[in-house]
């Protein structure tokens, strides 16, 4: 079965035409994200990333963070030590966005899955709201509350 590639462009135009596109990264600047962060970002990501550096949804958040985000906040959340006071570990996440009110989300590394979870900073809460990437946009562009993902 052969599986096609997404227009990530067009994808998110398509679920909401309001929203922000950054330019797109270059192959350099996805490769020294990975080097940076130690680990290879899903293709998914990296093929959204190669298209738009970032997604701004409504509201102005930050629905996909661009590649310098990504390894900055990452970096943040891995070793910044009074997280590890207060959360559980985040080194099997790797937090991509956010809602705008301290929610990130994330896809989980250790086991690689393209499942999207998000982490809720005020009960250290973890828990699954989309399928892949696409899903993603898809729930949380369509919707457009930064709650959406809440039960």
């Amino acid at each position: 079965m052969v599986k096609l590639a997404i227009m990530w462009r067009q994808a998110v135009q398509e679920i909401f035409p309001g929203a922000g596109l950054l330019g797109p990264a270059e192959t350099f600047e996805i490769a020294e994200a990975e080097r940076r962060l130690g680990r290879v970002l899903p293709t998914e990501l990296k093929q959204l990333l190669l298209e738009s550096n970032g997604v701004v949804g409504h509201s102005h958040v930050d629905t996909v963070w661009s590649s310098d985000q990504i390894v900055e906040q990452n970096l943040l959340f891995w070793s910044y030590e009074s997280f590890a006071q207060l959360y559980m570990p985040f080194d099997a996440l790797l937090f991509f966005g956010s809602n705008g009110g301290g929610d990130q989300f994330a896809f989980v590394q250790k086991p690689q899955r393209p499942d999207i979870f998000v982490w809720e900073h005020e009960s250290d809460s973890r828990r699954w709201v989309a399928n892949n990437l696409l899903d993603y946009l898809g729930r949380s562009l369509r919707v457009g509350g930064d709650d959406w993902y809440q039960l």
